[in-house]
């Protein structure tokens, strides 16, 4: 591998790994947001993701140009265009996480916080969890190492999609009144992008594994 494309292929890493543990942080912040409605801690979580889609446009810019300069082949061509197709789902996960942010500042001092702690929390835990694996994952050469971590990425997002059809399951009973149907409704709205969040993350993880195993490409 020619020096300045391996200089390149690493600032390439850096930067979406940067991305991914900003988006680790953003939804690490809400778990703490959503213990007691804190509207600042919100507005933080907000703040970890700023500039998202500039950061990755420049990402991509990189990319395109890297490949005209240096026509890689094989396996480095793989994690360069899995890198250019990994920029996007990190853009869609951050649009998911703003809007679950944005919903969930509008109706969490309207619901049960009991609720949220049993089953709103506990699934934004497991999207944390899968999002932190897909990130180790940039780092992992390993096919073993990283099969592994792909598959601790498919049992954290399963269970988001447990929890959010036992929370749909729990509000809907809840919401048996009139007056209370439209918030809770748009509570479920709110946590469903969580759950996208989570699924972002599984096709992220697959761009990964593609990249290092090749064989074909599993999206979410």
């Amino acid at each position: 591998m020619l020096v300045n494309y391996k200089e390149k292929l690493d600032e390439t890493k850096r930067s979406i790994k940067e991305i991914g543990n900003n988006l680790i942080e953003s939804n690490n912040i809400i778990i703490d947001a959503l213990k007691d409605c804190k509207l600042d801690k919100f507005n933080e979580a907000k703040l970890a993701i700023k500039n998202t889609s500039n950061k990755t446009n420049e990402i991509d810019n990189d990319i395109i140009t890297t490949l005209a300069l240096h026509s890689p082949e094989a396996k480095d061509l793989r994690t360069m265009v899995s890198y250019l197709k990994i920029t996007n789902e990190l853009v869609r996960a951050c649009s998911n996480t703003r809007s679950f942010i944005k919903g969930f500042q509008e109706v969490c001092q309207k619901v049960d916080i009991k609720t949220v702690n049993e089953y709103a929390i506990p699934m934004q835990k497991a999207t944390v969890e899968a999002l932190v694996h897909t990130v180790k994952m940039i780092d992992i050469d390993c096919v073993d190492e990283i099969q592994e971590c792909f598959n601790k990425v498919l049992i954290a997002e399963n269970k988001t999609d447990d929890l959010y059809e036992m929370i749909e399951n729990t509000l809907i009973k809840q919401a048996n009144k009139a007056d209370n149907f439209s918030r809770y409704h748009q509570m479920l709205s709110s946590l469903r992008k969580s759950e996208k969040v989570a699924d972002r993350a599984i096709s992220i993880a697959s761009l990964l594994l593609f990249a290092n195993n090749g064989g074909e490409i599993h999206q979410v």
